[in-house]
């Protein structure tokens, strides 16, 4: 078996697991049971939406002539799943909004350092000539 299909061998077992947990704690809640069939099913059926999802991201990407995917991208990947739309649409402001966040205190720290330096200078300017 070579690199590549033990990776992708190790991520499917990884969302198996997942997948177990999840329905582990929806069982738990309904009070139901939950088959081994029925968690290889629903973890099978996730691997390969995430895969279709993977070719779907990076064929948005090359087609608009970039090696990156963009948030962009990822929303036109959801864009026929409403409430998985909404979130991404949901997580996508907030990041916005902290990243400008961001942004604006890095210009206030620069600012109020820069400030400093300047009377800083301006003291070993005046220290200098009262010499």
């Amino acid at each position: 078996m070579d690199e590549d299909e033990a990776q992708k061998q190790r991520l499917k077992a990884a969302v198996h697991y997942t997948v177990g947990r999840l329905c582990q704690h929806i069982a738990a809640d309904c009070e139901k049971q939950i088959t081994k069939q029925t968690i290889a099913a629903i973890a099978e059926t996730a691997f390969r939406q995430c895969d279709i999802f993977a070719k779907d991201l990076e064929a948005f990407a090359r087609h608009a002539k970039r090696h990156t995917v963009t948030v962009d991208d990822v929303k036109l990947t959801a864009r026929r799943t409403t409430a998985l739309y909404n979130y991404i649409q949901q997580k996508s402001e907030e990041l916005a909004l902290n990243n400008q966040e961001l942004k604006e205190k890095r210009k206030r720290n620069a600012a109020k350092r820069k400030s400093k330096d300047m009377e800083a200078e301006e003291e070993n300017e005046l220290e200098d000539w009262t010499k």
